[in-house]
């Protein structure tokens, strides 16, 4: 979405209507993660609370469980169900309790109750980032939380540099996680790449993805 024109008016003109927010693509743009995060929240405490009657029928998931090749085995009435990548595979697991709820949808403390990202929703993978230097110009662990704890405060949980310290071998890369998500669209500004520098030395920053 970098390199995406957004629409004048900002591109959602129903959901402005909707909301009655002033809300535009950029918004999303600039805060992806956090929107993701956010959305996942929905999911798991909110939709699979009031839904999941239907989400039981519809995915056929109350007795069966269907595993490779044609296999099935029957689910044990009172595990939750763990559906990976559902609805989309960009919001992870979503988890289907076992027992219903009598939610009265009148009571508007379950919209608006705030939980916090960082604590409740956001996994350490959705809070982390992959750092990659330059050969020849080495950066140590120390540059590294001085340029993010300078720019963004007490922000980091944990920093691994890459490479065998043993054998004196120079980082090329790191994991950083941070203790918000907010933080990884703070760092990113809507790029998919950031671009930061240190004592004359660069550090890319981009989500992490981890391998499937």
């Amino acid at each position: 979405m970098d390199d995406r024109i957004i629409p004048i008016g900002g591109g959602l003109p129903l959901t402005k209507i909707i909301t009655q927010k002033e809300i535009s693509l950029q918004m999303f743009n600039l805060k992806r993660y956090t929107s993701v995060t956010g959305i996942k929240i929905v999911l798991n405490q909110i939709c699979a609370r009031i839904f999941n009657d239907i989400l039981q029928i519809v995915l056929k998931r109350q007795n069966t469980i269907v595993t490779q090749g044609t296999a099935s085995r029957t689910h044990a009435p009172n595990i939750p169900l763990t559906l990976p990548g559902f609805p989309h595979p960009l919001f992870g697991t979503f988890d289907l309790s076992p027992t219903f709820e009598n939610i009265n949808l009148s009571d508007e403390r379950i919209w608006i109750e705030k939980r916090p990202y960082d604590d409740d929703a956001a996994t350490d993978d959705d809070r982390s980032m992959f750092l990659t230097f330059s050969r020849g110009f080495p950066v140590s662990e120390m540059e590294v939380r001085c340029l993010f704890t300078t720019n963004y405060g007490d922000c980091l949980q944990s920093l691994t540099m890459g490479g065998n310290k043993n054998q004196g071998e120079q980082p090329l890369f790191a994991v950083m996680i941070l203790k918000m998500v907010e933080l990884v669209d703070q760092i990113l500004m809507g790029k998919r790449v950031a671009k930061l520098q240190i004592n004359g030395k660069h550090i890319w920053a981009r989500k992490y993805e981890p391998r499937v």
